[in-house]
């Protein structure tokens, strides 16, 4: 697998990672935990070596799969997990990234991923209750004590950022980014590119959308992440994007290759410190996205991608009203 570079120190990753969520939650069906921790175990076996998780996710349980299945393949995988959340008997009350919840976070965390290191932990959510230079301080503390070894940052803004980076390297930001969500393009990116820090994208294929199998009619479940997003939920805008998902679709098939391809060889082109975390249940699909960093396209070809994204008008929000107000601060 082709590897890429976050940060200053060139922390290597895999081109193209893992994002685990969805074999936990947000994305039903499940697996089992059986068929999940084979999944984990094929995905090694083909190459994969950057995996994403987070103590929010499932609260705890995620990462309890995860490290029970990459414990036998540790020395040859990279870990990134999150944390920065308030969680009381099971339950999250919001955001806490005092340094006292931080030092509490990490040391769970690092028993359900069965390590004595974190390669990769990032402030989940900017805890505005907390200055970042407290936090920042705090992770650079557990760096010294080789709890950690890179500082990451989800969703956060630009000038938080530049504060973090003062205090503690910033290795990555892990932000949204895909063919229909560009707007780390704006400032996101040209900053991290000023400052040396990796972007590692989630929801490169904007939630399933952008593989075209996300039809007008298709529904979602009460537990399913995209029944709360405007893009989603909201039929005329499900709709009305069927236009960008119908393009790249006929773009893919003319080059012989999937939209899944398409969308992530494109988001791989913008920048080389760009690394991609798509999820997917199925070894097929992961085979798939990691192809993508091996994707030969010519500076013409991308340029009719631009001219098919720029011609299209994306209907909908990202996120609920809710979840938008706990990012880019």
């Amino acid at each position: 697998m082709k590897r890429r570079a976050l940060g200053k120190q060139g922390f290597g990753v895999s081109a193209v990672g893992l994002g685990c969520m969805g074999l936990s939650q947000s994305y039903p069906p499940f697996p089992t935990k059986e068929e999940a921790i084979h999944f984990l175990h094929q995905s090694i076996e083909i190459g994969e070596r950057f995996f994403d998780t987070s103590e929010l996710y499932e609260i705890y349980k995620n990462e309890e799969l995860v490290g029970e299945a990459l414990k036998p393949y540790r020395s040859k995988v990279v870990l990134a997990t999150k944390f920065g959340w308030n969680i009381q008997d099971g339950s999250v009350q919001g955001l806490d990234s005092r340094p006292e919840t931080i030092r509490k976070a990490v040391e769970g965390s690092l028993k359900r991923l069965q390590t004595d290191h974190i390669d990769l932990y990032y402030q989940h959510r900017v805890d505005p209750e907390v200055p970042i230079e407290e936090v920042a301080g705090t992770i650079s503390e557990l760096m010294q004590e080789g709890k950690v070894l890179h500082f990451g940052l989800s969703e956060p803004g630009i000038s938080t950022i530049r504060r973090a980076n003062a205090v503690c390297p910033v290795t990555a930001v892990q932000s949204e980014y895909s063919m229909w969500y560009r707007e780390p393009e704006k400032e996101l990116i040209p900053a991290l590119e000023e400052l040396e820090i990796g972007l590692v994208a989630f929801s490169p294929l904007g939630k399933g959308f952008l593989t075209g199998n996300v039809t007008e009619h298709t529904g979602f479940a009460g537990n399913d992440i995209r029944s709360t997003i405007p893009r989603f939920n909201e039929k005329d805008n499900l709709k009305n994007n069927q236009v960008l998902a119908q393009k790249i679709s006929v773009f893919a098939k003319e080059h012989c290759l999937s939209s899944a391809q398409i969308a992530l060889a494109w988001l791989l082109h913008q920048k080389d410190f760009i690394v991609p975390i798509p999820g997917t249940k199925s070894i097929t699909r992961l085979q798939e996205n990691m192809s993508a960093a091996y994707v030969e396209l010519s500076e013409e070809d991308y340029r009719q991608l631009d001219q098919i994204l720029q011609s299209v008008k994306i209907s909908g929000a990202r996120y609920s009203e809710e979840q938008l107000k706990m990012v880019g601060s």
